[in-house]
């Protein structure tokens, strides 16, 4: 009796090269690029550890001699780091905080609405100020906030909170509030495109037998929707903790002026004046690979706490 040959399964390098060939000409460019901006300037981190000076000569990263450590004793040793880290982690814990929860709350907003049409025009609506530069938007921000003739002034002084005008942005102790709020303002809408969509992927017969059960609106967020998206919700705050110490520079660096400097400064900002402005590409580099190594950290750790308290994660 002749044995019956067993049908192989698996993954099979030559067959899948030659069928996928479509697949993987159109995946070329994108390797590419991958490969041209992301992997090959990382061997410019060397600088973090090299006496390199665009100013004194022409020697070049790799013919720099090693300068070892010394680059993050200065950055460290720093009496402005401390003030910086805080406001770069205070800032970003914050607006992430708030941002996450109105995105989130925001977004159920959406889902209630019944008409198809107003739903479409709040979207487009609220998504519009993301489009915006931030030199623009941090222009209307600065003019509304101005001590002398401000909109936000003027509503204050009508209502009788103030006596005399603030000049908003000359005062630090009101720079935080006003990061975290006039980003709020610019992504509230755009933040919630990734919740409507799983929302939109909840199976509705959930709700119709949340309905039967005679469930308000509220309680179906509660207890239908929210725990249908919460995967979603877990990757956005897992990736909003491993971004923690990326600030927007260039919301920051918009609204900065010498009047703020003491809440308004961050490492980004930090980064660009004493690499860019100053030439020192070594001090730029080990800060960003500080900034590079608690990302992983963070993420990691986020990632494992995610894990044991809602049993879903990234990796």
């Amino acid at each position: 009796m002749k044995s019956k040959k067993k049908k192989t399964t698996g993954f099979r390098l030559g067959y899948d090269r030659a069928t996928q060939l479509q697949l993987h000409t159109l995946m070329l460019p994108g390797t590419v690029l991958m490969l041209l901006f992301s992997i090959v300037p990382l061997f410019g981190l060397l600088l973090a550890f090299k006496n390199y000076s665009v100013i004194e000569g022409i020697k070049g990263v790799f013919t720099s001699p090693w300068y070892g450590f010394q680059n993050f004793k200065v950055i460290f040793g720093n009496f402005d780091f401390k003030r910086m880290l805080v406001n770069t982690l205070g800032i970003n814990l914050i607006g992430n905080l708030v941002n996450i929860v109105m995105a989130i709350l925001f977004a159920l907003f959406i889902n209630e609405i019944a008409r198809p049409k107003f739903k479409s025009f709040v979207q487009t609506v609220t998504y519009m100020p993301h489009f915006i530069s931030w030199v623009v938007f941090g222009g209307i921000v600065i003019t509304l906030l101005s001590g002398d003739g401000g909109l936000f002034n003027q509503i204050l002084l009508k209502l009788g909170v103030i006596e005399q005008p603030i000049v908003f942005m000359a005062d630090s102790k009101y720079f935080w509030a006003i990061a975290i709020l006039s980003n709020l303002v610019k992504e509230l809408g755009w933040s919630t495109i990734l919740y409507t969509a799983a929302i939109s992927g909840v199976d509705q017969e959930l709700y119709e037998a949340a309905d039967l059960d005679g469930a308000s609106r509220v309680q179906k967020m509660r207890y239908v929707t929210l725990p249908c998206i919460k995967g979603t919700i877990v990757i956005m705050v897992i990736f909003a903790v491993a971004g923690i110490m990326n600030n927007n520079f260039d919301q920051l660096y918009v609204l900065q002026n010498s009047f703020n400097l003491e809440k308004s400064e961050v490492i980004d900002t930090y980064i660009y004046k004493v690499g860019l402005q100053q030439l020192q590409f070594g001090m730029a580099a080990a800060v960003n690979i500080f900034k590079s190594i608690l990302a992983i950290i963070l993420l990691t750790t986020a990632n494992f706490v995610s894990n044991k308290l809602t049993d879903s994660g990234l990796f």
